[in-house]
């Protein structure tokens, strides 16, 4: 007999919360954040310029990724707007991105003065699409902003060759790509800028930050200067070389930051070997796809993205992520439910009081049909958190509520 569905008054099959990374239970804290914010709080310097522990973070990032240059910032989104700003774009100019990102990936575009152009992508992996990206290539393309989604590896080696081809910048968004890997390479490490989140939800954190690096000798010298004011800090009078705001990060969030990275690689190598359990409850299944690792690259699962068989089921996307909630398995139909494109901020558009610079009279218009695929994409995915704080006994309850759901609405 078919059990009945907790969201119907069944028993759910979760009946204690799992690990999350949202506290303390599914995260690597302990006592090394302890020591390191303890000192910063002894040594009374708080703040981005006063204390060691920024310039001990970058250092041990950028040997960490065998990067010449790293910034610390306070965000992701402000990561990528240092990035942006680094490459020194006229207002009008386009760059591709992807169209199943976060937000924080397109409000640097917008607030440089630039025009998001979306290519589609590939909905094995959800990344963007070399060959889309290069149909978008326009004589205004000056930059490429990449998003390894999810922890998995866009296809860099076409995307650097049509960078050559057309003389283009490559920003790759890592905001959920820690020591993810392409053809053995580090993402970040790739193009000519890598932008990085340390957001509560990524896979090392320090609650909120950012980081950016690079190898390029003349964007690397600019990114400090890109997250705090254009200011030198080292002349021997106050300047400020150009327009850029204040994107600081504080002293505790690098403390957390450099004990977090040093736990970087156990943390992935829980992430992946849980994952590994997950995929091998859903060899062959009908219904469930889990996610896509090409030979190519090493995924690192910032959560774990599920692709459904939507014409196996007899409801709709919704209704299921409703009644696994209700089993005690958080998770979200889709990822952003529609691309970015069909936000009211690009279809209005409503960026710059009502003036919608720099996209009205651009004569580019955002909406529905601009990426066929993505749109699909999104109608098919079912996304799950993940944690490094996971357990063989937590995938053991995971696979059983997917598969006690997916029974249920089976067609």
């Amino acid at each position: 007999m078919m059990e009945k569905l907790a969201i119907f008054g069944g028993d759910p099959v979760i009946k204690e919360k799992l690990p999350t990374v949202d506290d303390a239970s599914g995260r690597f804290f302990g006592e090394e954040e302890l020591s390191l914010v303890t000192e910063v709080m002894k040594s009374g310097k708080l703040n981005y310029i006063n204390g060691a522990k920024i310039a001990m973070f970058e250092k041990e990032f950028a040997e960490k990724y065998g990067v010449k240059y790293a910034a610390t910032c306070s965000s992701g989104t402000a990561a990528l707007h240092g990035a942006v700003i680094a490459l020194d774009l006229e207002p009008g100019d386009e760059v591709i991105v992807a169209p199943i990102t976060d937000m924080g990936t397109i409000i640097p575009i917008l607030m440089q003065n630039l025009i998001p152009v979306f290519a589609d992508v590939d909905p094995d992996i959800h990344n963007v699409d070399p060959t889309s990206v290069e149909e978008k290539v326009t004589g205004k393309t000056k930059a490429i902003i990449v998003v390894h989604m999810f922890g998995h590896a866009v296809d860099m080696d076409p995307i650097m060759d049509i960078a050559r081809k057309y003389n283009l910048y490559i920003i790759e968004d890592c905001c959920q790509a820690f020591n993810t890997l392409y053809k053995g390479r580090l993402c970040g490490t790739i193009g000519d800028i890598g932008c990085f989140s340390f957001q509560q939800s990524k896979q090392m954190t320090t609650g909120d930050g950012g980081m950016i690096i690079s190898n390029n000798d003349k964007i690397g010298r600019r990114l400090k200067l890109c997250v705090d004011k254009g200011w030198p800090r080292d002349g021997q009078f106050r300047d400020h070389l150009f327009l850029a705001p204040a994107y600081h990060m504080t002293e505790l969030q690098a403390a957390v930051g450099i004990a977090q990275l040093r736990k970087l690689d156990s943390i992935i190598d829980s992430r992946r070997n849980m994952a590994k359990l997950l995929n091998e409850k859903f060899i062959n299944d009908e219904m469930v796809s889990v996610p896509v690792e090409k030979e190519w690259a090493r995924h690192t699962y910032w959560k774990y993205p599920l692709k459904i068989n939507v014409s196996r089921i007899k409801a709709d996307m919704d209704t299921l992520a409703a009644s696994l909630k209700a089993e005690g398995l958080v998770c979200w139909a889709g990822y952003t439910k529609v691309p970015i494109y069909m936000y009211n901020v690009l279809t209005i558009p409503y960026t710059y009081g009502k003036s919608g610079y720099p996209l009205a009279d651009g004569g580019y218009k955002y909406g529905e049909g601009l990426c066929p695929k993505a749109e699909k994409d999104l109608k098919e995915m079912l996304v799950v958190p993940f944690c490094e704080g996971y357990k063989p006994e937590h995938i053991d309850l995971i696979a059983k509520t997917i598969k006690k759901v997916m029974e249920y609405y089976k067609a």
